[in-house]
């Protein structure tokens, strides 16, 4: 199997996500033990390996800390297939709606994806190649009948060249591979065959077990009759040719079956799964009966899943043994222990997450690289227009979200989405008619903006 792991040491691993989250160290430092212990087993005794199973985690915490980010950006440092699926969604078996198999579907979804990119860029260099010779082959081809030749004039394109043979050669084939590397024939149209498959309503079958790996299998089934693989000429500029052919060809070149080999070794192995809101199929209090019949059911039928089972895709059958489960949940209604017992023990590790305090927004709005402070300076950018954010607005917005979470519903570090829209709106508005503006966010503007709203209950709890 391609090792796709990266090799981080814990502390690595809680910088990196410290660089995009900020605080929760407590949770951040258990995430990191989990995906390091993934490395670890990788290089224990065969006889042992199968027997060390992942230690799964429970984050609990309101919404808008962090839980969700921390998970995600666990598996782009990890490089490894991850899904995040919302435990709301599924049904009991025997009810309309989604099975709980379909998120070990979706996982292998995700892992082909991700080794077919690999396989892909691993021939790119011969690909490149063999789509570039295709487009010579297009702008010089060989002389089948009488008088053809190039389908323009070169002299067109390059003035010094008043000597070039009509005939193919080796010496024109590689003047005009020079001009083709030089951009010289960027503004050309040719005609390329390209492999059309044409596109069939997706299918989505609810009910019994296995359901909607049947509707999969008939979409594919669907699409072979409809006449998958035909050929369908475009005339398109030579780049934009080149850049599908080269993915024609790498196609072509990577075998799939084995990609589909690795990718199911990948999600098993590797593979990170995500289940948020498992608090809302908790049964609060132990309360029994009640409208949400399938709560518990759902609860039993996740419970196979962590503890380790064969799930049927369409590209084989997968283990899920080793697969890392990471569940979150506010728990502001239940608690863990709600959870049947069963489905408890196989969430060893829980982790706390805290609610952000007025000086986390602070740091929210200024230290990750994707922070609010840099969207929003350059998504006016674009625009031509300045922002600049003085530390005492940053502040004024970090105490307004705060308070505004304090006095209503706390949405976490997503309520600062909705002051930084109020905030900006005119500029955001103005900024296409008005270029070369320029703007200072200040304490003293922030509080004209935003001060009248949140004195006004009704205005504050509809607006922020």
């Amino acid at each position: 199997m391609t090792d796709f792991s990266r090799s981080f040491t814990p502390r690595e691993i809680v910088s990196e996500l410290d660089r995009y989250i900020v605080g929760q160290q407590q949770a951040k430092k258990a995430v990191a033990i989990a995906l390091r212990n993934r490395w670890r087993r990788q290089r224990v005794d065969k006889k042992l390996r199968d027997e060390i199973s992942p230690k799964n985690i429970i984050m609990m915490g309101p919404t808008g800390c962090g839980k969700t980010e921390i998970a995600r950006r666990l598996a782009k440092l990890a490089n490894a297939p991850f899904v995040k699926v919302e435990a709301t969604k599924f049904t009991e078996v025997g009810y309309v709606g989604r099975d709980v198999d379909s998120m070990v579907r979706d996982l292998v979804e995700t892992s082909v994806k991700l080794c077919r990119e690999n396989a892909m860029k691993a021939v790119s260099n011969r690909a490149s190649q063999l789509a570039e010779e295709r487009i010579l082959d297009l702008l010089l081809p060989p002389p089948t009948s009488q008088g053809r030749g190039v389908p323009f004039d070169l002299r067109d394109i390059e003035q010094d060249m008043q000597n070039v043979p009509m005939a193919e050669s080796s010496e024109t084939r590689e003047k005009m591979r020079a001009m083709l590397k030089d951009g010289k024939f960027d503004s050309k149209e040719v005609n390329v065959e390209v492999t059309h498959t044409p596109q069939i309503p997706m299918m989505h079958m609810f009910g019994q077990a296995g359901m909607e790996e049947m509707a999969s299998q008939i979409q594919d089934a669907l699409q072979g009759a409809f006449g998958r693989g035909a050929k369908k000429k475009k005339k398109m500029t030579v780049p934009e040719a080149l850049e599908v052919l080269q993915i024609e060809e790498a196609q072509r070149l990577i075998d799939m079956d084995l990609v589909h080999r690795e990718a199911i070794k990948l999600a098993e192995q590797s593979g990170i799964i995500f289940i948020d809101e498992i608090d809302k199929v908790a049964k609060s209090g132990g309360q029994k009966g009640g409208p949400d019949v399938s709560r518990e059911g759902v609860q039993r039928d996740i419970l196979p899943i962590v503890e380790g089972s064969t799930v049927s895709t369409k590209y084989g059958f997968v283990k899920t043994d080793h697969i890392l489960f990471i569940a979150a949940g506010a728990f502001h209604i239940s608690k863990p222990s709600d959870l049947i017992p069963e489905l408890q023990g196989r969430f060893p590790i829980r982790v706390e997450l805290d609610s952000l305090k007025e000086e986390d927004f602070v740091r929210i709005l200024t230290e990750p690289e994707n922070s609010l402070v840099k969207q929003y300076t350059a998504l006016l950018k674009t625009e031509s227009a300045s922002l600049t954010f003085e530390d005492s607005g940053i502040k004024a917005i970090a105490k307004v979200a705060f308070k505004v979470n304090s006095s209503q519903e706390n949405i976490g570090a997503r309520r600062l989405y909705t002051v930084m829209e109020r905030l900006l709106e005119e500029e955001s508005f103005k900024a296409s008619d008005q270029p070369n503006m320029s703007v200072v966010i200040d304490e003293k503007l922030v509080k004209e903006r935003l001060l009248a709203i949140m004195q006004d209950e009704d205005l504050s709890r509809y607006i922020l």
